[in-house]
């Protein structure tokens, strides 16, 4: 047991310094992931930011030679400071005075633009200050042969936000194929981090799932070795007394003392039953795993049953110095339910009362009837050894029993809890328990009144 539990240990060890190495090189990985991208979207950023001063100057200044042109053409002599704006990264905004033909208009931009270099598709769009009516150009693309054609296509400029009406006209210039970039802000940068967390959580999950897993193998590997040695003492007792009993009935003259050869073939007689009476329980287990017990239900009374069967139950438990008490408080007390089994729950229960009775004091047991909404409850309660915390979630399991280490004191396979737990549960109730160590413990059997 002890190198089984420090194998468990290594392997939790070994699991968790796994996990650990594997966060450790996650964090280094994208620790330095994040600083190769932090300073290359410091450079592309720098970089984009003179790309916009560089296409804004070109933009501002073929404005201006596009302004004097119109302002030529009108004889304004006004002062043009503060006309051009750039309202955003792609739409530039021109205030001019008199009247513009949105041909000249067109024919006069795709000139500039193509005397500095400006080979971004364009849109314009011509606004009256009178009636904020407005005229909006197709879209003129640049070709690979320097030069804008009218594509008759429309596009839709987004609208102009911040914009101060005054007593001029005004035209926007969109260049919609010019986009900015974008680079990863901060925010953007801690998804790597967020990545590292769920493949940890992952990977903790799966580690926390493996050692659960492993636990529950151990203690059925240890319920598994307790049942064969329970069931390799039950089995060797009534055949060593068997061959004993035959070794002498074969090696002895009894043909004048019948008495004594009544006596062995008695004992042989009663070992044998004993023996296939464990067997067939075993059997009956197996039977009840693949749900094919099967019932005979006819109504059933709690309390005659138990008025009649006080005796046989007084006898076993006086044999071993302990006092039975009943409590028939039910005043329903029938029920439609298997008669033979549910006598085996209620044997099996005093039975389990009987051994483990503490050897300190005189065993109490206690059976107590009574009704609540629709329901008999039988509570089967006693002042035995109890059962502790640990141990109490597992009590209903198959061939579950306390462990006592190499100690066999108390008879049995531990089976019986289970077999009370699938019979009560086919017949549509519940058992429960309540114990606690060197106390006692209590049966509490629910079953609906039909």
């Amino acid at each position: 047991m002890q190198v089984r539990n420090k194998s468990l240990f290594i392997a939790i060890f070994l699991g968790f310094v796994c996990l650990s190495t594997i966060m450790l090189i996650q964090y280094i990985w994208i620790k330095k992931t994040i600083v190769v991208q932090q300073t290359e979207t410091k450079i592309h950023i720098k970089k984009d930011s003179l790309n916009n001063v560089i296409f804004a100057q070109k933009v501002h200044f073929s404005l201006e030679k596009v302004l004097n042109e119109i302002s030529n053409l009108s004889e304004d002599k006004s002062d043009k400071y503060g006309a051009i704006q750039q309202v955003e990264d792609n739409i530039f905004l021109v205030y001019y005075n008199g009247s513009i033909e949105p041909y000249f208009l067109a024919n006069t931009l795709k000139k500039e633009f193509y005397k500095m270099q400006i080979k971004n598709d364009f849109q314009f769009s011509l606004y009256n200050c009178f009636n904020d009516s407005a005229h909006h150009s197709f879209l003129y693309q640049y070709t690979f042969d320097s030069q804008f054609i009218n594509t008759h296509i429309p596009i839709k400029q987004p609208p102009l936000k911040n914009i101060k009406k005054n007593e001029s006209h005004y035209f926007t210039v969109y260049f919609p194929t010019y986009i900015t970039e974008k680079f990863a802000t901060e925010e953007d940068l801690s998804s790597p981090w967020l990545f590292l967390i769920v493949v940890s959580l992952l990977i903790l999950v799966y580690l926390t799932y493996s050692v659960i897993i492993i636990e529950r193998q151990k203690k059925l590997a240890d319920i598994k070795t307790d049942f064969i040695n329970n069931m390799t003492h039950e089995l060797k007792t009534p055949i060593a007394t068997i061959g004993l009993s035959s070794t002498t009935l074969m090696n002895d003259d009894f043909s004048q003392d019948s008495d004594r050869l009544k006596k062995y073939a008695g004992i042989i007689f009663r070992e044998n039953k004993r023996l296939e009476s464990q067997v067939e329980r075993v059997l009956n287990v197996a039977k009840m795993s693949k749900n094919s017990t099967p019932l005979n239900k006819t109504p059933f009374d709690l309390h005659e049953f138990l008025l009649e069967s006080q005796e046989t139950f007084e006898i076993n438990i006086e044999e071993s110095g302990g006092t039975l008490h009943l409590q028939l408080e039910a005043s329903q007390h029938q029920i439609l339910a298997d008669i033979v089994h549910m006598k085996n729950i209620i044997y099996n229960l005093i039975d389990n009362a009987i051994k483990y009775q503490s050897e300190d004091r005189n065993l109490e047991l206690t059976i107590r009837t009574y009704n609540t909404k629709k329901k008999l409850i039988i509570e089967i309660s006693d002042n035995g050894i109890g059962i502790s915390k640990e141990n109490l979630k597992y009590i209903f399991d198959k061939f579950y029993r306390v462990p006592t280490g190499d100690i066999h004191n108390v008879k049995g396979f531990g089976l019986g809890l289970y077999y009370v737990r699938t019979i009560v549960n086919q017949h549509d109730g519940t058992v429960t328990i309540k114990s606690e160590k060197d106390k006692g413990t209590m049966f509490i059997i629910t079953f609906p009144l039909k």
